[in-house]
């Protein structure tokens, strides 16, 4: 594998996407540290810090990048359902410490987390900004069974993590979050990588510069000044 540019602690300079790995996908740097200067110069050039607990920072930009157009989710007829029957309520902003811990929290299908505590600390200070956001699903006795957190650059928003301990909490979070979206003018949502999971929503795989050329489009723009609030 060829060396990994090294990030400086004194600097908020990322190399060229180009330099990118194939293998892992998408692979770019090495290092640094998350403060909130770096990770919003990562995410307005289409690169996002993901790293095991016990390794060191890593960057990424993957070629292609999953997105789902807010306009275009598809929605079965069961998760329909489940948006009218179950009973659901949800918040945008009201509990995103919460949605982080959750989402941190280990899971049959990996043994490890890689929303460590420093992400969870740097994600609150972005969300403090007004920068980071969350959507929670409540169930009918107030439980916290679902939700999703990401980060806004102008008018995309790029999704980090989503969790569910009920059926389809998590899709019925990302519903309303597309709905919302439509309505305060976001055109993106940046899904990072793909899974069954979001290509069954409509999610749909972006070429690398035909995401860069999108982010480029879409990050100094404006969105409905109510948003989020």
């Amino acid at each position: 594998m060829p060396a990994l540019t090294q990030l400086s602690l004194d600097s908020d300079h990322f190399p060229d996407i180009s330099h990118a790995l194939a293998e892992p996908n998408g692979l770019l740097a090495v290092g640094g540290d998350l403060r909130p200067s770096r990770l919003l110069a990562g995410y307005r050039q289409g690169i996002f810090p993901w790293f095991a607990h016990e390794s060191p920072i890593l960057w990424w930009s993957p070629d292609p990048r999953c997105v789902i157009f807010p306009d275009q989710l598809h929605i079965t007829r069961s998760l329909f359902k489940s948006l009218r029957h179950r009973g659901y309520t949800v918040t945008f902003d009201k509990a995103f410490t919460d949605v982080m811990q959750q989402c941190a929290a280990p899971r049959r299908s990996q043994q490890d987390t890689w929303i460590t505590d420093d992400m969870i600390a740097a994600y609150q200070t972005l969300h403090q900004q007004k920068i980071a956001h969350s959507v929670e699903t409540w169930s009918t006795s107030g439980e916290l069974v679902g939700g999703l957190y990401g980060v806004t650059i102008g008018q995309i928003f790029c999704g980090e993590s989503m969790f569910h301990k009920a059926t389809d909490a998590s899709k019925v979070a990302l519903i309303y979050l597309c709905k919302y979206l439509c309505a305060w003018g976001y055109q993106l949502l940046d899904c990072q990588l793909p899974n069954p999971h979001l290509l069954s929503l409509g999610a749909k795989e972006l070429a690398r510069h035909s995401y860069l050329n999108k982010l480029v489009e879409l990050r100094d723009k404006t969105v409905d000044e109510e948003a989020w609030q």
